[in-house]
């Protein structure tokens, strides 16, 4: 079957190969677009190092970020637990921090001052950053600790609440303690991704009490190793969405709740921006009837670093493939769609099924498509 190609389908085809070329130079780097008024900024707020229980110095965890092409970490040392404190006797719980500040100085990577409260349940283990001396953290008191990192204007989120050390049934839940540090202010976010593991149940407590959907490696060991870089996979990351790149905007977007994680191919979190960044993600190219039939050819790029996996609900069936379509990171997908008739405009409406607005729910999105 022959196929009407256009001169600006061809060259819309040719620089997304090239775009896809350049990419794979870097294929470690994490890239997502920003969105409309805001900068898209990559971020692990929850990592480990040798002054605490991780297997690595603070400069490491500062090259893996760069590598990785992040804007922003956090060292969250536990403040209570300090396994190796015979072999690196510490007084300073702020020395980490330190230490990869300096390391991060002819670098652009943003490195924020953080400690991990690390507590049986309840409350289990939070983890407070922006933290201006993590030395005033060591309180006895569970409650008075978080109200210590409230004193010093730090965001403060529940770690790993599915965590099967603390929790045998896999399932976040949210004890009478939890909720007199909801009552007081106490607790900002909650980590719906942790590591190996997504939560349904800490998303929606993250959307019953309004809390920022956070997503973590919280990594003692090495990046490559924990999530097989090497081999294509990635980092759990919060993208977080601020109006600069300095500490203080992302500070001031974290508390105003516009975040998204990315993890394991898939994007949580709330409509207000996973829809934004789904659509500055893909874009429809050139566009054209085939020939004098009414079958469309539709170019779908993607600019991210994530595969979408679309559903179709519009009202046209597809030509070349049933009502799944998976558009590749970085790259172009073309779909055939029976409009049945020639009319100027159509709308596709899709459901992106690795995308999560809420337990067991996916997004939906519209591209417009204007033929040739």
């Amino acid at each position: 079957m022959k196929k009407l190609v256009t001169l600006s389908s061809f060259i819309f085809l040719l620089s997304s190969f090239l775009f896809a070329h350049d990419h794979h130079k870097h294929e470690r780097v994490i890239s997502f677009p920003n969105i409309p008024g805001y900068l898209t900024l990559k971020c692990d707020l929850h990592q480990h190092t040798v002054f605490s229980d991780g297997d690595v110095w603070p400069t490491i965890r500062v090259e893996e970020a760069v590598k990785d092409g992040l804007d922003a970490i956090s060292l969250t040392e536990h403040l209570e637990y300090q396994p190796h404190k015979s072999d690196i006797p510490h007084p300073d719980r702020n020395r980490a921090y330190k230490l990869a500040f300096d390391a991060a100085k002819d670098t652009n990577l943003i490195v924020i001052n953080g400690s991990e409260i690390t507590r049986k349940m309840p409350p289990g283990h939070s983890n407070a950053i922006f933290l201006n001396d993590a030395n005033k953290m060591l309180i006895q008191d569970s409650v008075e600790v978080f109200r210590e990192a409230k004193r010093q204007g730090a965001f403060t989120f529940w770690n790993h609440p599915n965590w099967l050390g603390q929790s045998k049934t896999g399932v976040a839940t949210l004890t009478d303690l939890h909720k007199l540090l909801l009552k007081e202010k106490l607790l900002d976010g909650i980590e719906v991704v942790n590591d190996l593991t997504y939560s349904d149940e800490a998303l929606q407590i993250a959307l019953d009490y309004n809390l920022t959907i956070m997503g973590t490696s919280d990594i003692h060991g090495l990046i490559d190793w924990q999530y097989d870089v090497p081999k294509g996979g990635h980092r759990p990351i919060t993208l977080v969405f601020a109006k600069e790149r300095t500490a203080a905007s992302l500070k001031e977007a974290l508390f105003e709740k516009r975040t998204v994680v990315y993890y394991n191919d898939l994007l949580i979190g709330r409509n207000e921006f996973l829809i934004p960044l789904i659509r500055q993600s893909l874009s429809v190219g050139p566009s054209s009837y085939q020939g004098k039939t009414s079958v469309m050819t539709v170019t779908i790029k993607n600019s991210s670093d994530m595969d979408y996996l679309l559903e179709n609900k519009s009202e046209y069936l597809l030509h070349n493939t049933a009502d799944v379509v998976t558009v590749k990171a970085n790259d172009v997908t073309t779909i055939e769609v029976k409009v049945l008739q020639n009319i100027p405009s159509i709308s596709l409406k899709f459901s992106v099924l690795n995308a999560v607005n809420a337990p067991k729910k996916h997004p939906e999105i519209i591209l417009t498509v204007l033929p040739q």
